[in-house]
């Protein structure tokens, strides 16, 4: 099927395939049994140009679009879930949001790290406050040239790794007023008070770290501020459209799982023989197959839909909506054919002898982080309805009319 590539974006994807089955496949079952963060593996990524893609020339990266990040995900994804991982660090979320909305100085700053290797962390997650976003307790107080931050994150991605911080927290003027909340950069070994107390014990992805990090009086100067124009009071919301770009990746990734999973189990339907011949001869295989192409197809289709969309108002970031609905559906397809690919292999794809085994567990994690399939699927109500959707007992709230909040 032909989706709409042009002839630069086809020579990128052929690129990061080769990368991915030359560098990436062979170190994958390694990476997953031993748990370690693979560094020689970012440090060819680097090499190879597919971190840092998305940041401006001007700071040293390629000014390349969302889509042909998504590119190099998907052909990752096929073969490292945790590689995949990286390359959307490096591209979407915290960097993006910097190169957004920081200030020359923040851009150079982050822009340097994540062109050396850095996976930046995004931190925002906290025990009480996951969906819940804006229930975080995690406080920036502001003393004087400075702000001080204390709090907790947990399921922190990079936890241990990232070198760059994006910390949102809850901001503080020097009399105690609220001021809702903000995101601060922080650089781990160069800013003391930011400790990572915990490693969790995750199910898949299981050499990218997961974790708690704590702040204790994290003194950052009030440069490391990240104020996007619309300022600290609705400044969250510009924030968080960070994530439109993540959800997109994060759908991605597990797009690129399901594909590779689906390569797998094709595979094994023309060469497993049973009763005399190839199990693909038979009628309830091929009929699986389809409607796992059919599937993948579709989630193919709205990301890169999505990843080509621009947000309401110039956005920098992908249509919010869109994002929802590409995360939503990739995701819980995945799952889907991924689990039949396994299915295909019997008991051997339940042993981790097989790669079939790995996708399954890594898959999972994609309908919960970067928001979960059924808060996003609020959001997509909420855009259809025309009204806010909160989720405490008060109800819904009609949305002002557009250009009242303009």
């Amino acid at each position: 099927m032909d989706f709409g590539l042009n002839r630069d974006e086809i020579a990128l994807q052929m690129r990061a395939r080769a990368f991915a089955e030359r560098i990436v496949r062979p170190r994958a079952a390694a990476i997953d049994r031993d748990g370690q963060y693979p560094l020689d593996v970012v440090a060819a990524l680097t090499e190879a140009g597919f971190v840092g893609m998305t940041i401006p020339k001007s700071l040293g990266g390629q000014d390349r679009p969302f889509l042909d990040a998504v590119l190099v995900i998907e052909e990752m994804a096929k073969a490292c879930t945790v590689t995949a991982r990286i390359v959307v660090e490096t591209n979407m979320g915290a960097i993006s949001t910097v190169m957004a909305y920081g200030s020359e100085e923040q851009k150079r700053l982050a822009a340097k790290l994540v062109l050396a290797g850095d996976k930046p962390a995004i931190c925002i997650t906290e025990p009480d406050a996951g969906s819940d976003t804006t229930a975080m307790t995690t406080r920036a107080d502001r003393r004087g040239d400075s702000y001080v931050i204390n709090g907790k994150k947990h399921w922190i991605t990079g936890a241990g790794v990232s070198l760059l911080h994006l910390i949102f927290a809850r901001v503080f003027d020097e009399s105690g007023n609220d001021l809702g909340i903000g995101g601060f950069l922080a650089v781990r070994d160069q800013h003391k008070g930011l400790r990572v107390t915990r490693r969790e014990p995750t199910m898949g992805l299981c050499g990218m770290p997961e974790g708690e990090i704590v702040f204790e009086n994290l003194e950052l100067p009030t440069s490391m501020a990240v104020l996007p124009p619309s300022g600290l009071r609705r400044g969250f919301a510009d924030l968080m459209n960070a994530y439109n770009s993540q959800r997109v990746g994060a759908g991605t990734v597990a797009m690129g799982i399901a594909a590779g999973a689906l390569e797998h189990a094709l595979d094994w339907a023309k060469t497993r023989r049973q009763f005399g011949r190839p199990i693909g001869e038979f009628q309830g295989l091929q009929w699986m197959l389809a409607d796992m192409q059919t599937q993948l197809t579709a989630a193919r289709l709205m990301l890169y839909a999505a990843a080509r969309s621009r947000g309401p108002n110039d956005s920098p970031f992908p249509d919010p909506m869109q994002a929802a609905q590409a995360k939503i559906f990739a995701s819980e397809a995945a799952i889907k054919i991924v689990n039949d690919a396994l299915q295909f292999y019997g008991a051997r794809g339940y042993s981790r002898d097989f790669p079939l085994e790995r996708m399954a567990r890594d898959v999972r994690m994609f309908t919960i982080g970067g928001g979960t399939a059924q808060v996003l699927r609020t959001l997509v109500a909420s855009k259809m309805l025309g009204w806010k959707l909160p989720q405490t007992r008060d109800g819904y709230a009609p949305r002002p009319p557009r250009d009242a909040t303009e």
